[in-house]
């Protein structure tokens, strides 16, 4: 029996209403799993490709912007172990605080770190720790490197110290502030006497005296260790010298290559840092007269005219460190290959036991060398100085040091500009053209875009 015209219209409603609803929540369907991959690929973006998009161009600027190296320096794992260490970023101080407590607590937020005294015991700094840091261990954590940063000559005299007295003494870290304070050891040539006492000043052509007021912001930007050793040091005589080692106590910054007799002025100072345990020592082979060695009862330099004393505290270190650090005074002035002295004294402080040698006198930056699997750079050149005339005294470098506790190095060249008193980055061209000719300099070692020193 057919059915009735009404009831075959009824049922082709209710086909085309079944067919709405299907093609409805085909439709549904559909766009939820669009919405769906479009957050999921906006996701992907925001966290893997843009971040990605942004290293890149961090590591490729513009050649006319200044490229601020440091932070192109670590990998990810190293940035990620960084984080997790919180070694030394310690925030600005503000400006209520007073520059002793803003350079102690630099030296307080170290992780797992102590500054020893020469004689291996911890000082009063690190007797009294503040709250948050963790004992040192004896040995090594598994798999630990620590990244040391060296730059060169520093004084705050003459227009750096008119300069430093108009902008104020931070404004030298300003480009390096982030650089020093977020690495485990941080070390400069401290080029001048610090005081302000009435001395009579040495007889020759430049001598330098600084204000005690340059040193607390030192300590805040995160140096932790100055070199003495060096042809300046007594341009204020003995009184300059033992105000200059009464201000860096003051100061909380540890000091090598000179002292209050010649015992003093030969011994390491000790760090440890992550359980590595570092032994810093300092010697020039640049004085002005032989009254400036220091003696038995004699405050003075710790020389290596005769690299004997030298060479016999680097083996006592060599038997108490993990990893022993040299630092040089040595070269000829605004020469920027090295004189066979170099050569010689570097090889034979690697002979008694350097892990890594840093030099400095010349004003300009010289080469690199590795021997016997050790690092030597030659000439870190000016640092916080004055500005001569002669434009290889304008290039500067921040020399920095991954180490591990067998005393394995990495060494990379991280470059900048010798303004007037401040290390400023420099134009990713110019960097590259320093890097180019620091090559020619360095026999068969050569280096990558990023200052990677390659063997």
């Amino acid at each position: 029996m057919y059915t009735t015209r009404s009831e075959q219209s009824r049922q082709q409603r209710l086909d085309t209403k079944r067919r709405r609803r299907r093609r409805i929540r085909l439709w549904v369907m559909l766009n939820t799993v669009l919405a769906l991959a479009i957050v999921l690929v906006g996701a992907y973006y925001l966290h893997v490709v843009q971040p990605q998009e942004q290293q890149t161009a961090a590591d490729f600027p513009a050649a006319e912007q200044p490229v601020d190296w440091s932070g192109q320096l670590s990998d990810v794992s190293d940035q990620m172990a960084a984080a997790a260490d919180s070694v030394k970023d310690t925030a600005a101080p503000s400006a209520n605080q007073s520059e002793s407590s803003a350079a102690d607590s630099v030296h307080a937020d170290r992780e797992s770190d102590q500054t020893l005294s020469p004689q291996g015991q911890p000082d009063k700094l690190s007797a009294e720790p503040s709250e948050g840091l963790q004992p040192a261990t004896d040995t090594a954590l598994s798999g630990q490197t620590i990244t040391m940063n060296f730059g060169g000559d520093v004084m705050f005299s003459g227009k750096v110290g008119e300069l430093l007295a108009q902008k104020g003494y931070d404004y030298p870290y300003e480009y390096i502030h982030k650089l020093f304070t977020s690495d485990d050891l941080s070390v400069v040539n401290l080029e001048t006497p610090v005081t302000d006492s009435a001395t009579t000043a040495a007889d020759k052509t430049y001598a330098f005296k600084s204000s005690p007021q340059a040193l607390p912001h030192m300590a805040a930007a995160g140096i932790d260790a100055v070199n003495l050793a060096n042809n300046h040091i007594l341009d204020q005589g003995i009184t300059g010298l033992q105000d200059t080692i009464s201000q860096l106590d003051s100061s909380g910054i540890s000091y090598v290559g000179a002292g209050n007799d010649s015992k003093r002025a030969y011994q390491p100072v000790y760090f440890q840092r992550k359980g590595i345990k570092i032994a810093l020592l300092g010697f020039s082979r640049v004085i002005p007269e032989t009254s400036w060695n220091a003696g038995t009862n004699q405050p003075g330099v710790a020389t290596a005219y005769d690299a004997t004393a030298a060479e016999t505290a680097i083996r006592e270190a060599r038997s108490e460190a993990d990893l022993v650090v040299v630092i040089a005074h040595w070269g000829v002035e605004r020469s920027d290959t090295t004189a066979a002295h170099q050569n010689d004294l570097a090889h034979r402080f690697v002979d008694a036991g350097a892990d890594l040698v840093i030099g400095g006198h010349p004003h300009v930056l010289q080469g690199l060398e590795q021997y016997k699997g050790k690092w030597i750079a030659y000439s870190t050149g000016n640092f916080i100085f004055t500005r001569s005339l002669t434009e290889k005294t304008w290039d500067t470098a921040v020399f920095q040091a991954k180490c591990t506790v067998k005393g394995d190095c990495s060494m990379q060249v991280i470059p900048y500009a010798a303004n007037l008193g401040q290390p400023v980055p420099m134009p990713e061209q110019q960097a590259q053209a320093l890097l180019r000719r620091l090559q020619t300099l360095s026999g068969t070692i050569r280096f990558d875009v990023k200052g990677n020193a390659i063997s």
